[in-house]
């Protein structure tokens, strides 16, 4: 029987165990979108993880949605990233860039030039967005062009080719959780009667030009998608995912891509052991029932559900996460203050494992 602790080849790179750091915005980022020494730390502690996902890289200066969040569109961003990639490899690590564009998710103040947030459809998302001078409303983000998104198509291919010249093993496109490919997907964020929009086949017209062209320029077996069916997180409504997420996964499975990433809605595992079944490749899960993925979780291995499992906040408070996981614990506990912002405290001081003791 596979278990979580067997390794994994990963299209050509291979994987020490089937357990992924899942991406986290952790706002550390410097001036200038840049990785600082304190996140080379970070990732470097968490390199015995089968397979780092980074928090969301924007790949363009418009794509920014959070304050201090990391960018992969400039030489600068491209240098420190390699200071990451360096020391996690030396630890033995493997390391994906997710690549995200914030969409309509994110506020003017973040922006600069007068930029605006964008969105394939002019339409405001409710709540809130803390920008680091305090709580703001969200704004209405232009709606993107014709051009404008064939523009942001190759955004994204040149922070992928950004990506491998920094060192990574490949990246993930960020298609879940209410960002700019997954506006595009849901029919409340998407209003569009054009190519880009209307019909099932039109909506996922962005998810599959950006996955196309990022493999084209980096190769397939280098990238991975992130989706999140029914997630209705960032105001999303998808009442019927099942098709279009059917038709997403029919499109790009002929490209062999390196993984499908899915996070998993509440109640939704049947549509994960379907579009398991269509896609012919590794499937990652990031298991979420009524709350985040926990200890035991990594059983959905065992149970031949997914390929590999990723942990979101058990690993930031366990740096050595597999190790405790296969020793059933202890487990370091999380505090939510520090997830977002800040320095050392709540990102690298975690304690490991005393091994010693185990």
């Amino acid at each position: 029987m596979t278990t979580a602790f067997d390794p994994i080849d990963l299209s050509g790179t291979q994987l020490a165990n089937r357990i992924a750091m899942a991406p986290m915005t952790r706002s550390r980022a410097g001036g200038g979108g840049i990785a600082t020494d304190l996140v080379v730390e970070y990732y470097a502690q968490r390199a015995s993880a089968g397979l780092i996902i980074t928090e969301g890289i924007q790949p363009s200066v418009v794509g920014q949605g959070y304050p201090d969040t990391p960018g992969l569109h400039s030489a600068e961003q491209v240098a420190s990233w390699r200071e990451v990639t360096d020391a996690v490899h030396a630890a033995g690590g493997r390391i994906f860039a997710q690549l995200m564009h914030a969409g309509r998710i994110g506020h003017p103040v973040l922006l600069p030039d007068g930029l605006t947030p964008v969105a394939p459809s002019a339409v405001r998302p409710a709540g809130r967005l803390f920008t680091g001078a305090g709580l703001e409303d969200f704004t209405t983000p232009h709606e993107l062009t014709g051009d404008e998104i064939r523009q942001t198509v190759a955004d994204f291919a040149a922070a992928a080719r950004n990506a491998i010249d920094a060192g990574f093993d490949g990246v993930e496109l960020h298609g879940a959780n209410g960002y700019l490919i997954h506006q595009f997907l849901a029919p409340n964020s998407n209003l569009r009667d054009d190519e880009w929009g209307g019909s099932e086949e039109a909506r996922i017209r962005f998810a599959v030009e950006v996955v196309r062209a990022v493999a084209a320029e980096i190769g397939a077996e280098r990238t991975g998608l992130r989706i999140s069916p029914g997630n209705p997180y960032n105001d999303m409504d998808e009442p019927e995912p099942d098709a279009l997420y059917t038709a997403l996964v029919r499109e790009i499975d002929p490209l062999g891509l390196a993984y499908l990433h899915i996070l998993e809605a509440v109640e939704m595992r049947e549509l994960t052991l379907a579009l398991r079944k269509q896609f012919s490749g590794t499937v990652v899960l990031n298991v979420l029932t009524d709350g985040p993925t926990g200890p035991d979780d990594h059983t959905v291995i065992d149970d031949g559900i997914a390929d590999i499992v990723s942990y979101g906040a058990m690993f930031i408070a366990n740096p050595d996460l597999p190790a405790r996981l296969k020793a059933g614990g202890p487990f370091n506990t999380p505090d939510p203050t520090t997830f977002f912002g800040g320095e050392a405290k709540g990102y690298v001081d975690y304690p490991a494992l005393d091994t010693d003791r185990f």
